[in-house]
């Protein structure tokens, strides 16, 4: 009966929202249809756990006249997703101190210049590492075009099994990489990603090609220009060869051209939701490719499909012109195949662009090394200190040298912070819900976007603002908890971590350790660093993959 009592309630606050016509025109004298919108007025206060007097009611009723009538006004503003909001978060509070680290002997990130040959079969370059396949490159023992034409072919290949391309960028790659190769031979080098292909989560902008959004209703939607990411790579060098798949409008793994697939199981999804990027990546298909992380949208299918994948600090990498689910959550981020590579590929897309209010520049210096006993590892107190895989993760650190202890991190009620996701979704994707279309979305359960949307127009804008203000209780004592290490480790979705550091804004290196299961990749681990922290983060995780070989294994296709 409590459900049908809550459903009754949630009736009545939505006629209270959804009859605002009828409630603005209601003459003063019309006694029964002044009553009618006093008890939807006390039964959403019910709904919302705040009691009204008739008394407060009487003199609400005008007020929420004028309410409505603003609120159809809005409603008659288009606003398209690509409309920032008039404030802009930042993961620095007033007073925090900036704590990333200072290199001044730079890590070169640029093309190799080691002596390498061509190999007998290009497809034994599917898993090779960027610098593997830029030195080729450089060397002429490989040109931009057969790169090019490899992968496509790859993804191609593929393509049919593990469904993890929307769309195909052919006649731009291949044009793209004849220039490319044509520029080398005038001595012009791009550096490290100079004729390197990628894919990009179709939630970023591309000239020539649809930007579905993963979504059947924006599935001819085009633009004209890039997004900001991608203009970065292409003056870096990198090839564009296709629109990676994303869960709709950014969750999951179910788009509206089917499920995007596991490589080493491919009977099993792949995560999301940039599902396509890690399954590509995975299955050698891709070198490496762009992702985005709202909640897990990164870590997730790395996680699933084995990838060794950044997530960069909010802020880091500009947005423009890539889908908005969350303007206080949403990050760019690549995925790729290790921490070397994870790093010249943020090296050339981290920044801002003087159009994205949240993003700023910051230094990016990898060290040349690192002294091990400089770096402080928190371990999150009671995981990872029994035997098993943890403890020969440990194991491993310890002995290269990094000082480890436990911590205990601090534990915050999440789940009504994270409602900032879906009353920002909800906002961004105001006119889908408004205009029925939601309804063309391949997943319709409770927890599909369809519903949460509509679930979400019944969070009061109070609540979504109080959520916000615990939200800066909650970094100011992440800021306090991280004086006590440099860098932290742990199961990626242990402790409420991986909720608790996409709030804050920390970034997060998620990377493959152990032995692969049957039918699934290795486990992962999740290295967490300082805000901006991302050189010594990815230094560290370059050292342990340096001295291991999880990162190098691959599923079988």
């Amino acid at each position: 009966m409590k459900f049908a009592a809550d459903h009754v309630l949630l009736r009545s606050l939505l006629a209270l929202s959804l009859s605002s016509i009828a409630l603005a025109a209601m003459p003063p004298q019309d006694e029964n249809r002044r009553t009618a919108a006093a008890e939807r007025i006390e039964a959403a206060g019910e709904l919302i756990g705040i009691g009204f007097t008739p008394q407060e009611i009487e003199l609400m009723l005008p007020s929420a006249r004028t309410m409505l009538r603003n609120i159809e006004a809005l409603r008659n503003k288009p606003l398209g997703n690509e409309i920032y909001p008039a404030f802009a978060f930042s993961p620095y509070l007033p007073g925090m101190t900036r704590r990333a680290a200072q290199y001044e002997s730079p890590r070169t990130i640029a093309a190799s210049n080691e002596s390498i040959e061509r190999p007998a079969k290009l497809e034994s370059l599917y898993f090779a590492d960027i610098r593997t396949l830029g030195a080729l490159v450089h060397a002429r023992k490989v040109t931009c075009v057969e790169l090019t034409d490899l992968f496509l072919a790859r993804l191609h290949a593929l393509d049919d099994q593990l469904s993890f391309v929307v769309s195909f960028c052919e006649e731009r790659a291949r044009a793209t990489a004849k220039r490319l190769d044509e520029e080398l031979v005038a001595g012009k080098d791009r550096g490290a990603l100079h004729g390197i292909p990628y894919g990009a989560k179709d939630l970023l902008a591309a000239r020539g090609a649809p930007t579905t959004w993963g979504a059947a209703p924006y599935r001819e939607q085009a633009f004209d220009k890039d997004a900001h990411v991608i203009e970065r790579l292409e003056e870096r060098g990198a090839v564009l060869l296709c629109k990676t798949t994303l869960g709709a409008l950014a969750m999951g793994d179910v788009w509206f051209g089917g499920t995007t697939k596991n490589p080493w199981n491919p009977k099993q999804g792949s995560s999301g939701s940039s599902a396509g990027s890690a399954s590509a990546v995975a299955a050698g298909a891709l070198p490496f490719a762009i992702g985005s992380e709202t909640l897990g949208s990164i870590v997730s299918p790395s996680v699933r499909c084995g990838c060794s994948s950044l997530r960069p600090t909010f802020g880091r990498v500009a947005r423009t012109g890539a889908m908005t689910l969350s303007w206080t959550m949403d990050k760019l981020g690549p995925i790729a195949r290790s921490a070397q590579d994870a790093a010249i590929v943020f090296d050339a897309m981290h920044g801002s662009d003087g159009r994205d209010p949240t993003a700023r520049d910051a230094p990016f210096v990898m060290p040349e090394s690192i002294r091990p006993g400089d770096v402080r590892i928190g371990v999150l107190r009671g995981r990872w200190t029994e035997s098993g895989d943890g403890s020969r993760f440990l194991a491993e650190l310890e002995k290269l040298g990094f000082r480890i202890g436990e911590v205990e991190l601090p534990r915050f009620p999440l789940g009504p912070m994270l409602l900032s996701i879906q009353v920002e979704g909800a906002a961004a994707f105001d006119e889908l819900t408004r205009s029925g279309r939601d309804d063309e979305l391949v997943r319709q359960t409770r927890d599909a976007w369809p519903n949460l949307f509509r679930a979400a127009r019944l969070v009061p804008a109070v609540e979504y603002l109080q959520a916000n203000r615990l939200r800066t209780e909650l970094m100011r004592a992440f800021d306090d908890a991280f004086r006590e290490f440099d860098v932290l480790v742990h199961p990626p979705f242990a402790g409420g971590v991986l909720g608790s550091t996409n709030l804050t804004g920390h970034p997060t290196f998620v990377a493959p350790f152990g032995s692969p299961g049957e039918g699934s990749a290795p486990p992962s681990v999740c290295f967490t660093g300082q805000l901006d922290d991302e050189a010594r983060l990815l230094a560290v995780a370059l050292q342990w993959q340096t001295s291991t070989s999880y990162h190098t294994k691959h599923p079988k296709l």
